[in-house]
């Protein structure tokens, strides 16, 4: 039997959505988010963030910025006493794209499934257990067709939240 994983979406979940947040300067912690890393890591889990970042295809930032930033979150959460196992992250948008290569349907960008799935090849994970937090529908489609349960989180202290999904 694998590990159980659990599946976050970063804004609006794990850090407040501003709106293309790509700056280390501008990351805004939602309430209980480290506490919440920190603890899911003690329980066992290994835990993923999987973000849409159609601000890479749009033109508004580069994969390099996207790397630093979760560099970043990573150090914070590790010395709150949490980690996060891979952060996984859709450049691409089907239609407003600037960059022609990026601007594809593709099978990453959620709704589709494709990071969690991406997550499940690449770990042990097993789906008893598992759970997606996320801050809006598509988040919860995605989670439904990796076959995972959704919960969506309308914000507040993020662990508050989880401590009903994993007790």
């Amino acid at each position: 039997m694998g590990t159980k994983g659990a599946f976050f979406d970063r804004d609006g979940v794990l850090d407040v959505d501003k709106g293309y947040t790509y700056r280390v300067e501008d990351l805004e912690w939602m309430p209980g988010a480290k506490e919440t890393i920190a603890n899911l890591t003690r329980l066992g889990y290994k835990i993923f963030v999987v973000t849409n970042q159609s601000g890479i295809a749009r033109g508004f930032y580069t994969p390099e910025d996207v790397h630093k930033l979760h560099s970043y979150m990573q150090e914070e959460f590790q010395k709150a006493g949490g980690e996060i196992t891979k952060f996984y992250y859709c450049p691409h948008h089907p239609t407003k794209g600037i960059i022609p290569e990026l601007t594809v349907k593709c099978n990453c960008r959620k709704p589709a499934p494709g990071m969690i799935l991406q997550a499940f090849k690449e770990y042990d994970l097993d789906k008893t257990g598992s759970f997606m937090v996320g801050d809006m529908p598509k988040d919860m489609e995605a989670a439904k067709a990796a076959g995972l349960p959704g919960y969506l989180f309308k914000g507040g202290n993020l662990w508050e939240f989880v401590q009903t999904i994993v007790k």
